[in-house]
């Protein structure tokens, strides 16, 4: 199975693309989407639906996981990203691939066992998972791979499956 991460943004937008067989995680690629802080806020969404586009369309994964919006203290800033997703589940919704969305708490249990770790945590179990000498850089990609990760954890056997579309 091929997953496609997204951690949205819409300065940056984090992506990492997986193959799980067999219990095991291999990197495909990963990168970051970003956009102009000086551009046009509708041409910096037009942009991320582009790139995403045409990144889904060249590795070609089975499923789209995303990460869930939360929001902490700024209401423009979880509205801009909201914005942003809104063009990335498009994007997905588009190339006719099915769309799992994880929170952070999830991500975290189902990288680290521990829903509640810290960032480099979360890294540092990514990076062994994938058995790479370095954590990926930067972090938005490397959250990407975390949540392909995710529903690669959480979708692993016909219960897991289960579990996720509830």
């Amino acid at each position: 199975m091929v997953i496609f991460g997204i951690d949205p943004g819409y300065a940056t937008v984090g992506w990492g693309c997986i193959r799980y067989e067999r219990g095991r995680f291999i990197l495909l690629d990963y990168g970051t989407v970003l956009t102009p802080a000086d551009m046009k806020f509708s041409n910096r969404l037009s942009l991320i639906h582009e790139e995403l586009t045409a990144l889904i369309i060249r590795y070609n994964p089975d499923i789209v996981a995303v990460e869930k919006l939360y929001f902490k203290n700024n209401q423009k800033t979880v509205i801009d990203v909201a914005q942003a997703r809104g063009v990335i589940l498009l994007a997905a919704e588009q190339c006719k691939l099915p769309l799992y969305e994880y929170t952070p708490l999830q991500v975290k249990s189902a990288v680290t066992g521990y829903g509640k770790a810290e960032k480099p945590q979360v890294m540092e179990m990514t990076r062994r998972l994938l058995r790479l000498r370095e954590v990926p850089r930067p972090d938005d990609a490397a959250d990407a791979i975390a949540l392909a990760i995710c529903h690669a954890q959480s979708c692993g056997s016909p219960l897991k499956r289960r579990l996720a579309e509830m």
